[in-house]
Formats: C-alpha cells, sequence, structure tokens
C-alpha cells in the first residue's frame, strides 16, 4: 500500500469487502443444491452432559502418584551450584533501596540511580553479552589523549589562517543570536 489510506480509500476497500461477500453469498445460495456443504451435522438438536460436582469427579480419578524422593542429598553434597550474574549490593546502596518511597527520589529510584553510576565490571563477573566485551575493562587502559601536532586540525590553523591573514581568534560577537 504505497498510497495513504484516505478516507476515499478506505470507502473503496469497504465497498469491495461487501460487494465479495455479496457475491459469495448469492453463489452459496444459487449453487448450494449441486455442491452440497461436507459438514452435516447429526442431530439437529445438542445435548450437553450432566453437570457433576467437584467432588463427584474426584471420586472416579486414580489416586495421585507417590511423591518422588529427592534427587540431592539432604546434606547438600553433590549440589551443583550456579556461578551467580551479579556481584552482590554493597551494604550502602541496599539499604537506600528500603528508605522511603520513589515518588521522593529515595527507595527504589535512588537504588537504580546508584546501580547506574556504576561500571558494567563492576556489576558483573563476566560480560553477559558479546557486545560488552568492546568495553569490557576499559577503566584499565589510560586515557592519555593528546591532539598531534601534525593532525588535520592544526595543518588548516596554521596554513589557511596564517597565509590569508585571518586571524582564527573567535571573539564574544561571533556566536550566534539564540
Amino acid at each position: 500500500m504505497r498510497t495513504l489510506m484516505t478516507t476515499q480509500n478506505q470507502n473503496f476497500y469497504r465497498e469491495q469487502i461487501q460487494k465479495e461477500m455479496l457475491t459469495r453469498l448469492a453463489w452459496k445460495t444459487r449453487y448450494s443444491k449441486l455442491y452440497p456443504s461436507c459438514f452435516k451435522p447429526r442431530n439437529k438438536t445438542a445435548v450437553l452432559p450432566p453437570v457433576t460436582t467437584a467432588s463427584e469427579r474426584q471420586k472416579h480419578l486414580p489416586p495421585p502418584p507417590p511423591p518422588l524422593p529427592p534427587a540431592v542429598p539432604a546434606g547438600g553434597e553433590g549440589m551443583l551450584s550456579v556461578a551467580p550474574l551479579m556481584r552482590p549490593v554493597s551494604p550502602q546502596t541496599r539499604e537506600a533501596l528500603y528508605q522511603a518511597s520513589s515518588h521522593h527520589g529515595k527507595g527504589r529510584s535512588l537504588y537504580l540511580q546508584r546501580r547506574g553510576q556504576k561500571r558494567p565490571e563492576e556489576k558483573f563477573v563476566f560480560p553477559l553479552l558479546s557486545s560488552w566485551e568492546y568495553g569490557w575493562r576499559l577503566g584499565d587502559y589510560s586515557l592519555d589523549y593528546r591532539s598531534p601536532a601534525s593532525g588535520r586540525s592544526s595543518v588548516v590553523k596554521n596554513t589557511f589562517y596564517a597565509r590569508n591573514g585571518i586571524f582564527n581568534i573567535p571573539s564574544a560577537t561571533d556566536t550566534l543570536l539564540g
């Protein structure tokens, strides 16, 4: 449907659907005796089963099977432990969760704000998603970034502005008026 659905288009489709429906009904009334439907109800009156109470139904059910013995010993030996996905929350952050309601900026709101300020490697033991590996442990690298002296911006400043006598000193009046 590349065109917009205007009122005219909607009325056109509504009329087409009604014409198709009327055509089907006309065909069915004309040829119903020549092409009978394959579905024929056995009897015209439907008979419903008698109504029974829950206690009567339970009398006819077999008894439940006996409970299975526990697969893991009661002492906890041989249990498989699942590594936790997240590191535990600090007591101060957990305490903030139960302070007051989120409506006043405390409680759950403060808890989520504090958890959101932490980096993923502080919250999780390992990256859960493959996309997390790109920035994982990024804080371990130093971010001493300086723009190179021979970079493009320095070349443009040193050659274009100096040759043409244009000074690259922006003044307060150069800003756009808002």
